[in-house]
C-alpha cells in the first residue's frame, strides 16, 4: 500500500485541497492540530495549573528533534524560527577582522543577510554557488572559520551533499552550519555522520508543525564558544530563582532560550515530530521523491522547463518549472481556482508535495498545467 494511502486520513486538508506548497507553509497534520486543541482547552479551563505538562512538551520537542537528526536532546534549543537560529550563530561568534566565512549566492535571505552583515565587522565572505563542484568548496574552506549552506535550496530544490561538505569542513577545521528548513522532516539528516556543528529549522514546512516554533542544534563542544545574543531570564542555569542575579549559563543548548517559549507551538511540533518518527523518515523521503519526480516528469512532458535537473542525489520535495509563454503567477492562480495550492517564485512555479499527496492528486494538478 502506498504511504499516502496509509496516512491520508491524518491530513484533513486533502478533503479541501491538493496541497503542493509545503516549501512555504504546510497544513497541520492531525496529531499537531489535536495537540494544540488540547492545550488551548486546558489553558482555557485551568490556566497554567498543569504547567508541568508544558515542561514535558518542551522536553519532548527537544527529544524528538534530537532523534530526527541524531543529536542529543541537550544540544537542542527551541527558537521562534530559522532566522533566529541563524542569527544566534552568526552573532554569537567572537569574530575578528580578517576572519573568513563561506556562504552561497542562491540562499534564502535568512541564510544570506546575517553573513553579509559580518562584512561591516571586517569579516570576509567568500560567495560560492550551490552548484559549484566539491573541489571549489574544498579550496575555499582552507582558512575559513565557518561555512553556511541550506540542505535544500528554497527555489530550485537542489539538495546538497551534506556528508561531503561536512567532510571538507572537518578536514579544514571549519564550523559547519546548515539551514535545514527545506529538508528536515522530509529527508534524513545525521549531524554526527555529516560533521554538522549547528543547524536551524522552523517547524512549519516539512515538519508539519505551526509557524513561530523551530529548533536550533549546537554541537555540545561549541556551547561555551557560541555566546547567546539575546539574554533574558531563562538563559541562566538557575533561571527559576527569580531573586538570583547569577548569570551563569545553562550547561546545555537551553542557554539560547532567553524567555518564555511558544507553548502551543511546542505542543504542535512535538506531536508532529513524533508522528513523522513513527512513520520513518526514510519511508517519507522515498515517498516525497516519488511524488516530486512524478510531477517533474509530467511537467516536462507538457513542454515546461525545469529550473535545474533532478537526480536521486540532488532531488528534493521541491519542483520548480516555468511555461514557455504563460506567466508563473497566472499558472499559480489557475491552479488555485482548481483548489491546487502552489507558489510563484521569481518567475517560476514552485510545487512541493509531501509524502501524503496521492499520485492521482499529482496527475490532476499536471492536467491543470497547459501543454506548451
Amino acid at each position: 500500500m502506498p504511504l499516502y494511502e496509509e496516512y491520508r486520513d491524518e491530513f484533513p486538508v486533502t478533503r479541501q485541497l491538493t496541497y503542493l506548497n509545503h516549501a512555504a507553509v504546510a497544513p497541520l497534520c492531525r496529531p499537531a492540530a489535536d495537540a494544540m486543541k488540547r492545550l488551548a482547552e486546558d489553558a482555557c479551563e485551568f490556566g497554567s495549573l498543569h504547567y508541568d505538562e508544558w515542561l514535558k512538551a518542551y522536553d519532548g520537542l527537544r527529544r524528538g528533534a534530537a532523534r530526527l537528526i541524531n543529536a542529543a536532546p541537550d544540544e537542542i534549543a527551541i527558537v521562534k524560527n530559522t532566522s533566529e537560529g541563524i542569527s544566534t550563530v552568526a552573532c554569537g561568534f567572537d569574530w575578528n577582522p580578517g576572519d573568513r566565512v563561506i556562504a552561497f549566492r542562491e540562499e534564502f535571505p535568512s541564510n544570506y543577510y546575517p553573513w553579509l552583515r559580518l562584512e561591516k565587522r571586517g569579516v570576509m565572505v567568500t560567495w560560492l554557488s550551490i552548484y559549484d563542484p566539491l573541489e571549489r568548496i574544498e579550496e575555499a574552506a582552507s582558512g575559513a572559520r565557518l561555512l553556511a549552506v541550506s540542505y535544500v535550496n528554497y527555489l530550485s530544490g537542489h539538495r546538497v551533499d551534506l556528508k561531503s561538505i561536512g567532510d571538507v569542513c572537518k578536514r579544514h577545521g571549519c564550523f559547519f552550519f546548515v539551514d535545514a528548513i527545506q529538508g528536515m522532516g522530509a529527508f534524513p539528516i545525521d549531524v554526527a555522520a555529516c560533521h554538522i556543528d549547528s543547524l536551524a529549522a522552523d517547524g512549519h514546512k516539512w515538519m508539519l508543525g505551526t509557524e513561530g516554533c523551530g529548533v536550533l542544534y549546537v554541537r555540545r563542544e561549541w556551547l561555551d564558544m557560541l555566546e547567546p545574543t539575546e539574554f533574558g531570564w531563562m538563559n541562566p542555569a538557575n533561571f527559576a530563582d527569580y531573586g538570583s542575579r547569577d548569570m551563569t549559563l545553562k550547561p546545555d543548548a537551553g542557554r539560547y532560550e532567553c524567555g518564555t517559549l511558544n507553548t502551543v507551538g511546542c505542543y504542535a511540533l512535538r506531536a508532529a515530530l513524533e508522528f513523522l518518527l513513527s512513520i520513518g523518515i526514510e519511508r517519507i523521503a522515498d515517498a516525497v521523491h516519488m511524488a516530486a519526480n512524478r510531477f517533474a516528469l509530467g511537467v516536462q512532458a507538457r513542454g515546461c522547463e525545469l529550473i535545474t535537473a533532478r537526480t536521486a542525489e540532488t532531488g528534493s520535495g521541491i519542483v520548480t518549472f516555468r511555461h514557455p509563454y504563460i506567466d508563473a503567477r497566472q499558472i499559480v492562480s489557475d491552479l488555485k481556482r482548481g483548489r491546487i495550492l502552489a507558489a510563484a517564485r521569481q518567475g517560476w512555479v514552485r510545487v512541493s508535495p509531501h509524502f501524503y499527496v496521492s499520485s492521482d492528486a499529482i496527475d490532476n494538478a499536471l492536467h491543470m498545467v497547459p501543454a506548451a
